[in-house]
């Protein structure tokens, strides 16, 4: 038997139908769903490895995926893109710019216009909260949030779960802090519910007018100190400091900022020895990490996350694409 044959064998050994019709959040899988999306998307892994991305498997083919994008992004739109072309599926990938919506047609007009289409998922990036959760309610197939507002972005949590889990075999007890922005960032909600989820001690570190006033309910221990924050700790996730969703100064300055917040040498030796860095992209390089520990292979899984991006959206989109067989058609 080929290893072509061999790897698409065991990926179909391991294909199983989503949990839920749609990813809108970290919510929607449960311990046992994620475990199985993670050893999916370990054979994908394996196949884009092997294959170096060039042949695709069948296990969307004659399927439409529409990537449906308002906001700008790069990482997160091309990830989609690959992984569904990698499954054979056919792939619309729409920036709001190219879209009627800039001539003023509403969400729910695009979301009416796109249903009539008969699409097989919807992949869905917008700058409102809920949105995602509104477009699956007016479309006849499966939606995948690629992140909506302040809200979440649960895939961004699924693949930076498989970055752990490949990297210290298991999440159950390790100590993570997400730093930063924690008041604008969806990456932090959905990495925050998925990993307490499987076990991991979620801390939030970030000064007072970033983190939110209830995010000591979050079920997180929370600091505004890096050094007690990051004691122990066997992960650093850095955040993007999003400035352009503040109104007002809620920082001095990114040099400040950095002086206090960012991630350098010196601060990651307050983390437990040999803790790896993490950081959902993309990077402020000097604001939020400096590019020496950014760049070392030897702590950061930065480089790892997006190769994982691609192997997690495929293990969702082959699993919600099961799940939803001619739900459609």
């Amino acid at each position: 038997m080929s290893q072509t044959t061999d790897l698409a064998d065991r990926i179909k050994e391991r294909l199983v139908p989503f949990p839920r019709p749609h990813f809108l959040s970290a919510g929607d899988l449960n311990p046992p769903a994620a475990l199985a999306l993670l050893d999916l998307a370990d054979e994908f892994v394996a196949h884009n490895r092997a294959m170096d991305g060039r042949p695709t498997l069948d296990l969307m083919a004659g399927r439409t995926v529409v990537n449906l994008f308002f906001e700008n992004s790069t990482r997160t739109s091309s990830s989609f893109e690959i992984a569904a072309k990698r499954l054979g599926a056919d792939v619309v990938t729409m920036p709001v710019t190219a879209s009627s919506v800039s001539k003023g047609e509403t969400l729910i007009d695009t979301a009416v216009t796109l249903n009539a289409m008969k699409p097989d998922v919807l992949v869905i990036r917008h700058s409102a909260s809920g949105a995602a959760d509104l477009l699956s309610q007016k479309v006849g197939c499966a939606v995948v949030n690629a992140g909506d507002g302040r809200h979440e972005h649960p895939t961004q949590a699924l693949l930076d779960l498989l970055s752990l889990r490949r990297a210290f075999g298991d999440v159950g007890g390790l100590t993570i802090a997400i730093c930063g922005d924690i008041a604008h960032s969806r990456v932090a909600r959905s990495n925050v519910a998925l990993l307490s989820m499987m076990g991991a001690r979620v801390r939030l570190i970030g000064p007072p007018t970033l983190v939110p006033g209830d995010a000591d309910r979050w079920g997180c221990e929370v600091f505004h100190d890096m050094r007690e924050g990051l004691e122990g700790c066997d992960v650093v996730m850095m955040l993007r400091l999003q400035l352009e969703r503040m109104a007002g100064d809620l920082v001095p300055s990114t040099r400040e900022y950095f002086r206090f917040w960012g991630l350098d040498r010196e601060k990651l030796a307050w983390a437990k020895p040999g803790a790896r860095v993490m950081h959902p992209g993309p990077m402020n390089r000097g604001v939020e990490i400096d590019s020496d520990v950014a760049d070392d292979l030897s702590v950061s899984l930065i480089q790892d996350q997006v190769e994982m991006g691609v192997a997690a959206r495929m293990a969702v989109l082959a699993a919600l694409s099961l799940r939803n067989d001619g739900a459609v058609r």
